[in-house]
């Protein structure tokens, strides 16, 4: 059975990294101001620390979004732990720290939540974090009656999440449409494939549908684009709009 003809058991409506822009991204605060509007499905970023602790973070460097500075993949946990990730946005939210994967799992499972795991390996680490984060996965979500979904944009990364939990479903994401990204997506069994949402069309929907792969898309904050994914029937829209936007 197919991605297409298996019911499918995510919302059409993800709030993308927690609560996008209205709160610290990839951080508690974001994912308890997203259940807030109404959202039960979350997009994040997963890396690993030093000593190996998924945990989430979008860039490979840590002075954008917290008070840390450097490689956040080249430092311990335990120091990690120690960074201030919400006074950059806000006074509001100074303090907040970086979740474990664990203490986003926790809070899922607890309210009944869903979650996509973006695999965001620090550069040179693709296939070992893939590993890493879906063997955790797995393990958190044991006995879940759904299990995230894990997608990233290097195929590697993808491997190792396959050989580690390939029970867990994957999506590949693109930003562009490169030469054999279908084939390659059937190749790591993709569930769906995560684009862009520029890139969607009725041509590219049908080739993936075809396929048998769902289509999902990134980062939609505006009325009209919204529209237009839905009249293709697009299966998940990421927005940081979760104010904008009703999930219902």
């Amino acid at each position: 059975m197919n991605a297409r003809e298996a019911a499918w058991p995510y919302p059409r409506w993800i709030a993308h990294r927690g609560a996008g822009k209205l709160a610290p991204e990839n951080t508690l605060a974001a994912f308890r101001l997203g259940a807030a509007h109404g959202y039960r499905m979350y997009e994040c970023d997963v890396k690993l620390s030093a000593d190996g602790v998924p945990f989430l973070l979008h860039d490979a460097t840590l002075e954008r979004t917290s008070n840390g500075r450097g490689v956040a993949g080249e430092q311990t946990w335990h120091a990690l732990s120690q960074l201030d990730a919400g006074s950059w946005h806000s006074r509001a939210c100074a303090g907040e720290p970086l979740p474990t994967l664990q203490a986003i799992a926790a809070h899922c499972l607890r309210n009944h939540h869903l979650l996509n795991i973006e695999i965001k390996p620090t550069p040179g680490t693709e296939r070992h974090t893939g590993e890493v984060v879906a063997r955790s996965a797995a393990q958190l979500w044991a006995g879940a009656q759904v299990p995230p979904l894990l997608t990233s944009f290097q195929p590697e990364a993808l491997e190792g999440a396959r050989s580690s939990a390939p029970q867990l479903p994957r999506g590949l994401l693109l930003d562009t449409l490169w030469s054999g990204w279908l084939q390659k997506a059937q190749a790591l069994a993709c569930v769906a494939v995560v684009c862009n949402h520029a890139l969607w069309d009725a041509d590219t929907v049908a080739q993936a549908r075809g396929a048998g792969l769902r289509c999902l898309c990134y980062t939609v904050n505006d009325e009209w684009a919204a529209q237009r994914l839905l009249a293709l029937g697009i299966d998940g829209i990421i927005t940081d709009r979760v104010d904008l936007f009703s999930p219902a």
